[in-house]
């Protein structure tokens, strides 16, 4: 069985593997952070092998039997006033076929008023997009490796256009109890429009993160490194806004170097006692950081935080993303116990 779901998945792919980045493509919300814990870590954490149900959002291959009856409901008021979170439950049939996982991502832009080319109204509308995730992910035997795939459902409504599109994910994990090391790496949005907003097809936001973590020996603190977008090397682009203007009205565009595009994929996080009821977590995302600072004013873009809190059954979680001077956001999530 397994064999044949793995030629059924390298046949989907096959015609959409190339490269892509934010802005290019539609659906984009499809690569929005999971749940508060991966966003106070940096926003691109795919090692979570653990109670965490909301990661299988993004890795399916962490889907496991901790999951069981594992319910997660998290939400943030996102920028400019949108509204978005995400909705996650496992379920354990068995030890022998393991454990199915179900979840929702939502977004709501909030709505906004239209007009014609003329200036006159023609009344208010709104957009929003959601993706329906049926995954499941297995051991292959005799090794520390895991393997998962998410099979996503998409629908967008913008105003009167809509638009309804499919995706896999897919995704794989190496953990090494031993020294409580963990390597993932993840595929994300393989897929296609099924119907389009207005008779132009659109690529989707197709990423390839690569990430590691561990738990230190002798110190209660477990690190995270991913690196994101590995598909397209060159992600940054010149910021019109520093544009340099000489004497002679001669203007140069800013120049990014070898090591800043390098630096730009890659996302830093820690945990402090990542195994007790009460945690710290701490995260900086470099690409973040890069685009969104102000010259010559600190304004800490890129940096990120959050604590947990478990009570019984339930685990709460918060964390505060700085973006720029003029726009953080908040993200609030709840893992229940169902059991």
């Amino acid at each position: 069985m397994h064999k044949k779901i793995s030629v059924l998945v390298f046949m989907f792919i096959t015609p959409f593997v190339f490269s892509q980045i934010g802005g290019e493509s539609t659906y984009q919300f499809l690569n929005l952070v999971s749940s508060p814990r991966q966003a106070a870590l940096g926003g691109k954490v795919i090692t979570f092998y653990d109670y965490d149900v909301s990661q299988a959002l993004f890795n399916p291959a962490s889907i496991n039997v901790e999951m069981d009856s594992q319910l997660a409901l998290n939400y943030s008021s996102y920028l400019g006033g949108i509204g978005y979170g995400t909705a996650a439950y496992a379920y354990t049939v068995d030890r022998r076929t393991q454990t199915f996982h179900g979840g929702v991502t939502y977004i709501n832009y909030g709505n906004f008023d239209g007009y014609d080319e003329s200036g006159n109204s023609t009344g208010s509308f709104s957009g929003s997009e959601a993706a329906l995730s049926l995954g499941y992910a297995f051991n292959i035997p005799w090794t520390d490796i895991y393997l998962g795939t998410n099979i996503k459902f998409i629908t967008s409504k913008l105003e009167q256009y809509s638009s309804f599109g499919m995706a896999l994910d897919i995704g794989a994990i190496y953990i090494n109890d031993k020294i409580g090391f963990q390597a993932a790496i993840a595929i994300r949005n393989l897929g296609t429009q099924i119907t389009t907003y207005a008779g132009q097809n659109e690529s989707l936001p197709l990423e390839l993160d690569f990430g590691m973590s561990q738990q230190l020996e002798n110190v209660p603190i477990r690190w995270h490194m991913t690196i994101e977008n590995i598909q397209t090397w060159n992600i940054a682009k010149p910021n019109p806004a520093r544009v340099v203007t000489d004497l002679n009205g001669n203007q140069t565009d800013e120049k990014i170097s070898f090591f800043n595009n390098a630096f730009r994929h890659l996302v830093l996080g820690a945990e402090l006692f990542p195994d007790k009821g009460f945690n710290i977590r701490l995260g900086y995302n470099f690409r973040r950081a890069e685009e969104l600072k102000i010259l010559e004013q600190r304004n800490f873009s890129g940096l990120s935080f959050g604590v947990g809190l478990k009570m019984n059954k339930i685990r709460f979680s918060y964390s505060h993303a700085r973006y720029s001077s003029a726009s953080n956001t908040s993200f609030f999530g709840l893992n229940i116990d169902l059991q």
